[in-house]
């Protein structure tokens, strides 16, 4: 049923084209489940790239003069019109990258909740501020202009979600976006662009996507009508286009990766300590750059929290809970990090890349769920962002030397903090714990409502909240004098 679904809908919806004459240029798609490619896209040529690039400036030149209010008002049908699509939007995504159905359904739902909160509360954010008044002038404030067309390279592994948490905001805040989605989500791309255009409020052309490499997101960005990019990626990735956003002198976001720390203290509830870590590890099978990707424990409570980790993680479902890795070559990268770190002492608790794949999954890209213990640094599983669905558990000799480990790292994302201290936990995580976001009690998660982003490798910027709403615009002061 889910593969008659999805050909359905690719053959009446997206109609990929294919080009039997320039096939080493088609960006093919293929299910990690099955295998096999379902569907098959011709890159565009650079003269429709800049048509396309063209079009949204001229929507911008429309679209900015609206009032916040009204541009609230006119993206709020939005909303529905996601959820109207959840159903045949997640088996598209669980085809494209191996996304369980409920959690795409899911996906979906949330990016919708994101539109109906920008909705209520964005405009808000974008009045004009009061400034003091200069000596001899009437009145200054400030006001928060939009910048133009807006570049939005997007990830495989949150489709639908990456997509609308950038351009929702963006667009809101009066600029207008075009989409570059991974190779492996063009589906996504367009479907996301139909669900725009199916708004009649949304004007045309606020929102694009297009289908091209990687190799053609520089000559979008060195486009003149194109005044800023936003990145969720790699940290190299992060790194080529911050540096030639920088040459430009373009704003640019970059959302990279993660090693998030998940540090359990000595009083922590451990049975809130296991679900928090397994749920958020396993969510999106581990390829989520915000996941508990190093669980440190202090020794009075390792083994403990270790075997309510591993009786949870053993519970969890194939289809439901975790799928397949995004691809091959996804899962190799996962597996050859397990293996060094095996081989460099530590343990395997659970999984491991010698559980076969379940019945119906053609097992290249599917790897159980797996815990490793005895972690230390200088492993890959400690150093390494791993993005896959693997649980490192670290022994520490106390909070301090908890702290310590939490913070050697390169990223700086997202983090954790398990205590029932709440006055302790909350001087952690303000002070102590170098990330962008740092939660107590519970895993890491994005919210339309909070502010979400990293430091060190893990970024420039943020998104969501007031502060991605702010991210493309002119802060611009005006003084009057009368």
């Amino acid at each position: 049923q889910v593969l008659l679904a999805v050909s359905t809908m690719l053959a009446n919806f997206l109609k990929p084209r294919v080009v039997q004459t320039r096939l080493l240029r088609t960006m093919r798609q293929v299910n990690p489940k099955t295998g096999k490619m379902f569907a098959e896209y011709e890159p565009m040529s650079d003269d429709q790239v800049r048509s396309i690039v063209g079009e949204s400036h001229s929507a911008f030149q429309q679209w900015r003069r609206e009032s916040p209010a009204a541009r609230a008002q006119k993206l709020a049908p939005l909303a529905e019109a996601l959820r109207a699509k959840a159903d045949v939007a997640a088996e598209l995504m669980s085809a494209e990258m191996g996304k369980p159905i409920p959690q795409a359904v899911a996906e979906v739902k949330k990016c919708a909740f994101l539109v109906d909160w920008y909705a209520e509360n964005g405009a808000g954010f974008l009045q004009n501020t009061p400034a003091p008044t200069l000596p001899g002038f009437k009145r200054c404030y400030v006001t928060y202009q939009p910048l133009g067309v807006i570049l939005s390279v997007m990830p495989w592994n949150f489709p639908f979600w990456q997509a609308i948490r950038m351009a929702v905001p963006t667009i809101l805040a009066g600029n207008t976006v075009v989409l570059k989605h991974a190779s492996n989500c063009q589906g996504s791309a367009k479907m996301i662009e139909e669900i725009f255009k199916s708004c009649p409020s949304i004007p045309s052309d606020v929102f694009r996507s297009l289908i091209i490499p990687s190799g053609q997101v520089a000559p979008v960005l060195e486009n003149p009508l194109v005044r800023g990019v936003a990145l969720t990626g790699s940290t190299y990735a992060g790194q080529q286009v911050a540096s030639k956003a920088g040459g430009l002198l373009k704003k640019a976001v970059v959302e990279l990766g993660g090693s998030d720390a998940y540090v359990i203290l000595a009083d922590a509830d451990l049975d809130v300590a296991a679900e928090a870590v397994v749920t958020g590890r396993i969510l999106n099978t581990g390829q989520s750059c915000i996941s508990p990707k190093r669980v440190i424990a202090v020794k009075e409570v390792r083994k403990e929290l270790e075997a309510k980790v591993q009786a949870l993680l053993e519970s969890k479902k194939y289809g439901v809970d975790f799928g397949c890795m995004v691809n091959p070559s996804g899962r190799q990268e996962t597996v050859q990090q397990i293996e060094a770190s095996l081989a460099a002492g530590a343990r395997l608790v659970t999984g491991g890349p010698g559980v076969p794949a379940p019945e119906g999954d053609c097992g290249t890209s599917f790897l159980q769920p797996t815990m490793l213990s005895d972690v230390q640094p200088g492993m890959a599983a400690f150093d390494e962002e791993v993005f896959g669905p693997v649980i490192a558990i670290i022994e520490a000799q106390g909070e301090e030397d908890a702290m310590r480990m939490a913070n050697q790292s390169e990223f700086g994302l997202g983090s954790a903090v398990f205590t029932r201290d709440l006055d302790k936990a909350a001087m952690l995580a303000e002070t102590e714990m170098d990330a962008g976001m740092c939660f107590v009690n519970d895993f890491v998660r994005s919210d339309p409502s909070l502010p979400f982003g990293g430091t060190k490798t893990s970024g420039l910027g943020r998104e969501c909240a007031q502060f991605g709403l702010m991210e493309f615009v002119n802060i611009k002061t005006v003084a009057i004098k009368g």
